[in-house]
């Protein structure tokens, strides 16, 4: 594991922002994961900015999705599509054919399939982009989560559904259900890149990355990866 160590939020987003780039940079038509919720927002934003100036050039590059719930359609304010077009793929050169999330109206049955199949085909992932949930969940993997799964539909927990509930009107409009790449699928991209900001996540790093690798906390089976990055700001790092 590499640890780099950032002053702020966006000193943070900003190293991370390096690194995408970067990859993109040594393979145009690289494919990157991308991760959703507001940790991930400033990186694109700089990302944004950098395209504006000329600096990265998105249109060989294909992006695959960690999650999204079932249920929303594509259109739905609270899809996770609708939230990576509003917050990086609107403002990029990126071909619509090469965007993925997966499909929140899709079947159960073949959703997960499906997706590790169109994962398959584009090559594999090059850099996959995670945050870290309160609990140590990736993606939605939540505690407990068998390592080797690919993607699945999942049932989310009581605190997965309360802290998304401000996202929502009430909190019975939640999804409690939702498809996301399994630990398995999360292991096999080439690099994987976590970006980890605030106080409140600062004693979840300190049993992911510093504590035993167990399927209570399944962001700790990173402390395996070859290629695994973590970036984080002065609280989240503050108890290590």
């Amino acid at each position: 594991m590499k640890l780099i160590r950032a002053t702020d939020y966006q000193d943070m987003s900003r190293k991370a922002a390096n690194i995408i780039s970067a990859q993109i940079i040594m393979k145009p038509n690289a494919v990157i994961g991308l991760a959703t919720g507001s940790t991930p927002l400033g990186l694109y934003a700089q990302l944004i900015d950098w395209y504006r100036k000329g600096d990265i050039d998105f249109s060989q590059v294909t992006t695959v999705n960690l999650d999204e719930y079932r249920g929303l359609p594509r259109t739905h304010d609270q899809s996770y599509w609708y939230f990576m077009h509003k917050n990086l793929f609107d403002h990029i050169n990126i071909k619509p054919e090469n965007v993925h999330v997966p499909n929140g109206m899709a079947s159960a049955e073949t959703a997960g399939a499906e997706y590790d199949a169109l994962i398959e085909q584009a090559g594999g992932i090059d850099l996959q982009l995670l945050g870290i949930g309160s609990d140590g969940h990736i993606g939605f993997n939540e505690p407990g989560s068998a390592f080797e799964l690919g993607t699945h539909c999942v049932d989310l927990t009581e605190k997965t559904i309360s802290d998304n509930a401000r996202f929502f009107a009430s909190i019975d409009e939640v999804p409690k259900q939702a498809y996301t790449m399994g630990i398995k699928s999360i292991m096999q991209a080439r690099k994987v890149l976590m970006v980890v900001n605030g106080v409140n996540k600062a004693e979840i790093v300190r049993q992911a990355f510093f504590g035993p690798v167990t399927p209570e906390v399944p962001a700790s089976i990173l402390q395996m990866h070859p290629d695994f990055t973590l970036i984080g700001d002065a609280e989240a790092l503050s108890h290590i």
